[in-house]
């Protein structure tokens, strides 16, 4: 009876294969997209989970849909104070942030 090989990995030997390690340029540029990506993916959560449209939400943070429509498809980089409008005025929570070193 042959045993199946299990060529299983793990997402961060994944990424250390195909993009370098922690600290190169390429790997540093994926892991830098993928926050970006991150945060447009949860401030959409929160808008559908509060029953927003994007124009509702927009209005109640004081930009444009278009603005929210970008953050949320991770084509503009959102600004701390903006994001901190988004969540405070927009879905009436608080913003916390972290450093992990």
């Amino acid at each position: 009876m042959k045993t199946k090989k299990n060529n299983s990995k793990t997402l961060t030997q994944f990424k250390d294969e195909q993009y370098g390690k922690r600290g190169t340029a390429k790997r540093e540029q994926l892991e830098a997209g993928y926050e970006t990506f991150k945060i447009g993916a949860l401030i959409q959560e929160a808008r559908l989970e509060k029953g927003l449209t994007q124009d509702e939400l927009a209005e109640k943070c004081g930009t444009t849909k278009s603005y929210i429509s970008r953050i949320e498809n991770n084509i503009k980089e959102v600004r701390i104070s903006t994001l901190q409008k988004i969540v405070e005025l927009g879905f009436g929570g608080h913003l916390q942030l972290s450093i992990k070193l």
